[in-house]
């Protein structure tokens, strides 16, 4: 048995050969990255039933903040499956708890003021607001878990969105929860 492997952009192809009369087998691994699509669908899948559930439960404003922590955890179990080490995710985690806990407290104090158009401006610049300050803490993470673990990242497409949603959804159930409690919502 032969085994040949070529290497190229992180593309292994493996030929292998057993007796003469056989034909070769080749199998495709892609090492390291995830195929475009099939991010890109797991990505419109997960954005869907995110959407169904919680337009499900959008005038249950005591059950919102409970059922974005079950999505968060969905979308953790869904990472799971597609063999995403949660390890990669802590910064973009971090990131999404940030920028929808805050931007939650924003839409609501915008939409106090305004209604809906306040409700809008506020989400629009608590959103602009929230990303910069989530960016901040999501390169203070991962500065500090390379720094002290020397951890070699490696965040794709797929789990680095995902880890950003699974943020935002513990972010904003959080936020939900304690808005509720409080008589905000």
């Amino acid at each position: 048995m032969k085994k040949r492997t070529k290497n190229t952009s992180k593309i292994s192809i493996k030929k292998e050969i057993k007796g003469t009369k056989k034909s070769p087998r080749f199998s495709l691994k892609i090492e390291g990255s995830q195929p475009f699509f099939k991010a890109l669908l797991s990505l419109i899948g997960i954005s869907i039933v995110i959407i169904a559930v919680s337009s499900y439960f959008i005038f249950k404003s005591r059950w919102i903040g409970f059922v974005f922590l079950g999505l968060g955890i969905l979308n953790i179990l869904f990472m799971k499956l597609l063999g995403i080490k949660l390890k990669f995710i802590y910064p973009d985690l971090t990131f999404g708890f940030v920028d929808n806990g805050v931007m939650v407290f924003a839409a609501i104090i915008g939409g106090s003021f305004g209604g809906i158009t306040g409700a809008i401006i506020g989400g629009v610049a608590g959103n602009t607001i929230t990303d910069g300050l989530g960016g901040f803490f999501e390169g203070y993470v991962s500065e500090r878990q390379t720094a002290l673990t020397k951890f070699k990242s490696e965040r794709r497409m797929l789990s680095s969105s995902l880890g950003k949603m699974t943020g935002c959804m513990f972010g904003a159930g959080i936020s939900l929860m304690v808005a509720w409690v409080i008589n905000l919502i």
